[in-house]
């Protein structure tokens, strides 16, 4: 079923035309994209049922091709294709906007930008913003993946890979798939771990977040740090 096969008031075309994108909801903006439905659900059905199939959009924006592909109505290609591409621009965008300016400029695009890469994982991910002299981001880099203990992330490493991009300060992060933010002692010896390591290097900690659905925690504005 197809936007014309929607009444009126329900079109997501009709609606962003005279009141703007922000108007719209999740489903409705999605809806845009899919343009059709399948066989007894509309567009806006079919495109509700994805969010919800993936946990939302931070969950859509880690979906691959494989993973849309086992969706009813997305077997083909060419919906598939453009539907990843709509999804790795949103990703690029907040990453221009972070190398462009200072990341403590727009805290809440990084938040953003983290929530984008790792809130979705089903396993918990252990990443580190490279940023410049002037706090812009160089590079983001999951660096180590499983249950997060001070044995299974290696200062050794962040510290070479700080060294590689020429690193002035870092920006760490984690996610929680628990869906609960509140830093752990064992999250808050692995930052002092590693601030103390990278300071060697003249490389400074400036926040380590943690991520969930839906929610970044700064452990810097919680003066954990």
């Amino acid at each position: 079923m197809s936007f014309k096969d929607l009444p009126a008031g329900a079109r997501p075309r009709e609606k962003l035309m005279a009141q703007g994108a922000a108007a719209l909801g999740d489903a409705e903006l999605l809806a845009l994209l899919l343009r059709t439905g399948v066989a007894g659900k509309n567009v806006l059905q079919m495109a509700q049922e994805l969010l919800d199939g993936f946990g939302g959009l931070a969950g859509l924006l880690h979906a691959g091709l494989d993973d849309l592909k086992r969706i009813k109505g997305l077997g083909g290609t060419a919906k598939r294709a453009e539907l990843t591409a709509v999804l790795e621009l949103a990703r690029r965008a907040l990453a221009e906007r972070l190398k462009e300016r200072a990341v403590f400029d727009s805290p809440e695009a990084v938040k953003h930008y983290l929530q984008l890469h790792i809130a979705a994982r089903p396993h918990e991910v252990f990443a580190a913003l490279f940023l410049d002299a002037q706090h812009r981001l160089i590079a983001l880099e999951e660096l180590f993946r499983g249950t997060l203990t001070q044995t299974s992330v290696y200062p050794r490493e962040v510290v070479m890979r700080a060294l590689h991009h020429h690193a002035a300060a870092v920006v760490l992060a984690h996610n929680h798939p628990s869906g609960c933010a509140e830093p752990s002692r064992a999250d808050e010896a692995i930052t002092q771990t590693l601030k103390a390591a990278l300071a060697l290097i003249d490389v400074r900690v400036l926040d380590h977040m943690i991520v969930t659905r839906g929610q970044t925690l700064s452990m810097a504005e919680r003066g954990l740090l």
